[in-house]
């Protein structure tokens, strides 16, 4: 349990004041505020970087403590073996065994083995190999050293290390900045089987409704603890503030009665008491700020002045970066105003796309039509890296329009939260957040009439993703989009394409259907896999191998994977079991009579169970295959 009454300071600035909040056991939290607040701060704290400047921090000292490294160092060791340094207690246990057998101490190795096992230290290779799969890697790369990886791959592999370790409190600082929507979606269902206590920040709303179960919001140097998800957090904090406005509008008409009579017979000798009394009565007044619940950002998409038909396309088109490295076959897409696509699928794909698109890389293939003076709104990670690091925002505005001058620069990028002597440093002293919202800025100056955005909400905080959110919904142009929030990609997209096996096609349904998409294809993998083993162990065999030895091998992977086949059947009887649930329940919900208003009642239970119906199915599908490529693996060492 983590209790707190504390405050936090980091130099002059007083980020949390005597804030009293309580955490606790296996309890899902989202730390939420905005940038600067102090919530890396307060993760300093509970990591015990930072001691309270007041008050004090509790922590159980029996608790260990993960969190995601921000550096890796450049290794030779494999990628496997890096994630599994995460559980600290099997390496040392690992260690003393090695140890104690060079010493020829049975005993001792005994013991040591038994506290292996008792961990499922024997599982840990495959449990790592697992938890890298969820996160994008490749069967064959998690050999390699971690020197081959990129920074992103990296900071997957700092993730997996962080999640593997069996901690007591899980210290998440936005885990899905690097990650695609796939691994989102794996890591949503990771961290809602986690059962320690888990702190998150994250700026993504659909995931933290999907994991979070309370709120712990910063503002105004004040740490307040919410229970229930960010939905719900929003409509508590609005109902809050508008309570809030109620007490200050009329601490304000008493304070200006008070000031008013104070002024009048202040000097009145007959009424000067009871105007020093009304004088302490004003003193005493509690300190309110006006609620206000308005964003810093609100900046739109200007109307462009043409917009041409079509605005782009590609026909018969091959995308790669060279003759051996061709990622797409045959692409048709045109895209028109009003076009608003999201592209789906796994890793590999949707960057070539979008740069084909742009223009960043040729066609090895094909046609590209692009409409003359179409301008292209084009983000990605590789803009924030081409800003000039030794100007301001200012300078970025008014090299792009110098007629605007410096007034009206600075006016244009206060929309995008730069205000005051923020627009005037430089991008050197920038955050991640800071500089995707400068790219925006200048992408919203060029009166772009295509928008073709890959992740553009990583780093961006909650606010600044809701006002892209509208900004979006209200551009007039085409978009194509990539992004790991759910929330922007329900909220901003009509169409969805699906890029995967070398192709680009259109993909007939929503999030829930690509997740349901993904659980097919895994299926499908790990059956391939299965074959592939198959045809292996054939292979073996033709080549002469003993086949009495061989049956025995079998036998004996037959014997040690036996528990886990019992589970998969289990599970698979109660997949059955709920699908057919399912439909009954979704016929019931087809029929327009359960919609009638004396049947209210009834409709809200038949929806609750549906949900919960779907949530047990796709969760129990995920741990089916899990089980699969455990029992593949057995299999496949022999």
């Amino acid at each position: 349990m983590i209790t707190a009454d504390l405050s936090l300071d980091r130099g002059a600035k007083n980020l949390i004041t005597a804030s009293s909040f309580t955490i606790h056991p296996n309890h899902k939290v989202g730390l939420v505020g905005s940038n600067g607040c102090g919530k890396s701060s307060l993760f300093a704290a509970f990591l015990g970087e930072l001691a309270p400047d007041a008050g004090d921090l509790s922590i159980p000292s029996s608790w260990s403590i993960a969190t995601v490294k921000q550096e890796t160092p450049s290794l030779e060791q494999s990628a496997l073996d890096y994630v599994m340094d995460g559980d600290k207690e099997y390496r040392q246990l690992e260690a003393q065994l090695d140890e104690a057998r060079q010493n020829d101490d049975g005993n001792l190795e005994a013991i040591l083995i038994n506290k292996i096992d008792t961990i499922n230290g024997y599982s840990l290779p495959a449990r790592a190999g697992e938890l890298l799969h969820g996160l994008g890697f490749l069967q064959n790369q998690l050999n390699n050293p971690v020197k081959d990886f990129s920074g992103g791959w990296r900071m997957r592999l700092n993730l997996a290390q962080a999640l593997i370790s069996r901690a007591d409190l899980l210290l998440l600082d936005e885990p899905t900045n690097h990650l695609d929507l796939d691994a989102v979606i794996w890591l949503q269902r990771w961290l809602k089987r986690f059962t320690g206590t888990l702190v998150l920040i994250s700026h993504d709303r659909d995931f933290l409704d999907t994991v979070i179960n309370q709120i712990l919001h910063i503002e105004h140097q004040h740490a307040k603890l919410y229970s229930g998800n960010y939905t719900a957090f929003e409509r508590q904090r609005a109902e809050h503030l508008a309570q809030q406005e109620v007490q200050y509008q009329k601490q304000q008409k008493e304070a200006a009665h008070l000031t008013a009579f104070v002024d009048r017979f202040r000097a009145k000798a007959s009424k000067a008491k009871q105007a020093q009394s009304r004088l302490k009565r004003l003193e005493k007044l509690p300190n309110l700020a006006p609620a206000h619940i308005d964003s810093q950002f609100t900046f739109s998409f200007e109307e462009p002045e043409s917009l041409p038909y079509p605005l782009l396309s590609l026909t018969e088109s091959q995308c790669g970066y060279n003759t051996d490295t061709i990622i797409l076959n045959d692409v048709g897409l045109t895209l028109v105003p009003g076009s608003r696509i999201g592209l789906l699928g796994r890793n590999g794909g949707k960057s070539t796309l979008i740069k084909s698109l742009a223009g960043e890389i040729a066609l090895l293939n094909g046609a590209r039509y692009c409409a003359q003076e179409l301008t292209i709104g084009y983000f990605s990670q590789h803009q924030l890296e081409q800003l000039h690091s030794g100007s301001s925002p200012v300078d970025h505005i008014l090299r792009a329009k110098p007629a605007m001058g410096e007034p009206n620069a600075r006016s244009f990028l206060g929309k995008f939260g730069f205000s005051g002597d923020q627009a005037l440093e430089t991008v050197t002293n920038m955050s991640g957040g800071e500089k995707a919202r400068l790219v925006l800025a200048l992408i919203v100056l060029e009166k772009p009439q295509l928008l073709l955005l890959d992740e553009p909400t990583n780093h961006l905080d909650l606010e600044m993703r809701q006002a892209l959110v509208m900004a979006l919904q209200d551009f007039g142009g085409a978009i194509i989009l990539i992004a790991h929030d759910r929330f922007l990609l329900e909220s901003c997209v009509d169409e969805f394409y699906l890029v995967a096996n070398g192709r680009v096609t259109d993909f007939n349904g929503d999030i829930d259907d690509y997740q349901q998409w993904l659980n097919e294809d895994k299926k499908q993998t790990v059956s391939n896999q299965k074959n592939e083993s198959s045809s292996t162990n054939n292979v073996i065999v033709d080549k002469g191998l003993d086949k009495k030895q061989l049956r025995q091998q079998q036998a004996e992977l037959r014997k040690k994977s036996a528990p886990l086949r019992k589970e998969s059947d289990k599970l698979e009887k109660q997949i059955h079991v709920w699908q057919t649930e399912l439909a009954k329940v979704e016929a019931l919900l087809s029929d327009s009579e359960i919609y009638q208003a004396d049947r209210k009642s009834e409709l809200t239970t038949q929806l609750k169970l549906q949900a919960n119906l779907k949530d047990n199915i796709e969760e129990s599908e995920m741990l089916w295959l899990e089980i699969a490529e455990k029992i593949e693996e057995i299999m496949a060492s022999i």
